[in-house]
């Protein structure tokens, strides 16, 4: 991802010098997975295309993923103070200037998927795209379920697997939704987005594992959810019920994967790791 990260550090040579800038650098090259971009450039090689050709797309996805979580370890939401193994943005600078920084983000992840160097009709499916799966229908949709749920008397399995879909699946399912369409194989995005849905849940599944069987050290995140006395999977099902719950979730991911036409020998590399991740 070496060259990928070059391209998006390039995105900012011509910006304002500010507290804000330097914010959203702080938060965007703290030192994360690349899930998302990694999702989308694979994707694109399994379709024999240039992975080049998504890069301002797998950029402001990343933009979009990182101003989440800027956002979300506020002290408004999940009030969290390292991410990354580093201190959260606005302990880092300061609660407006995290806002702020958020703010940024999401502007200039507009800005750059209008870079993508795709037929003008497909440009705008993609900005379509990043408005819908990262708006009120996507993305922000599952925070305000989950700002729901903290306060909701009677939790449930299928309440908490609603909020992952939404605030975790809608951005995992986009890259791969992208890729379908800057490939220009429509009739594969239906399959995309549910492999994403599936990947994205799986993925917060785990996240509820691990948070009950590790340590801050270890997850570079502060371990914010019993503190909070959070319905999670494991407090649901039990640690081995949720197990089974994410192994389901691996088969179907699995089936999924095998009905797309193409190469995608690398991409199916990378939901391997992420099955068998520990942080």
């Amino acid at each position: 991802m070496d060259r990928f990260d070059a391209y998006l550090h390039s995105l900012f040579q011509d910006d304002i010098p500010s507290t804000v800038l330097e914010a959203m650098q702080y938060s965007l090259f703290a030192g994360g997975k690349r899930v998302r971009p990694q999702l989308l450039l694979l994707a694109l090689e399994g379709y024999g295309i240039d992975p080049k050709l998504g890069y301002p797309m797998a950029a402001a996805i990343e933009m979009i993923h990182t101003y989440s979580l800027i956002h979300d370890d506020l002290p408004a939401m999940d009030d969290d103070d390292l991410r990354r193994g580093k201190p959260t943005c606005h302990k880092q600078f300061s609660e407006a200037s995290a806002i702020l920084a958020g703010d940024g983000l999401l502007t200039k992840a507009f800005y750059t998927a209008s870079l993508s160097k795709v037929d003008p009709s497909i440009q705008v499916e993609l900005i379509q795209a990043l408005s819908q799966y990262a708006g009120c229908d996507g993305m922000i949709y599952g925070q305000c379920l989950d700002i729901q749920e903290e306060s909701d008397p009677d939790p449930t399995l299928e309440k908490l697997i609603e909020v992952d879909l939404y605030k975790t699946g809608k951005l995992i399912a986009l890259p791969l939704a992208a890729a379908a369409l800057i490939a220009n194989h429509p009739e594969d995005r239906k399959i995309m987005n549910e492999l994403g849905e599936a990947i994205g849940i799986q993925f917060q599944i785990q996240d509820d594992i691990l948070d009950a069987t590790s340590n801050e050290e270890s997850m570079g995140k502060s371990l914010s959810d019993a503190e909070n006395e959070k319905a999670t999977v494991v407090s649901l099902l039990t640690l081995e019920k949720a197990k089974e719950l994410e192994a389901a979730y691996t088969k179907s991911i699995h089936e999924l994967l095998s009905k797309l036409h193409g190469d995608f020998g690398a991409l199916k590399k990378l939901i391997a790791a992420l099955e068998t991740r520990t942080h």
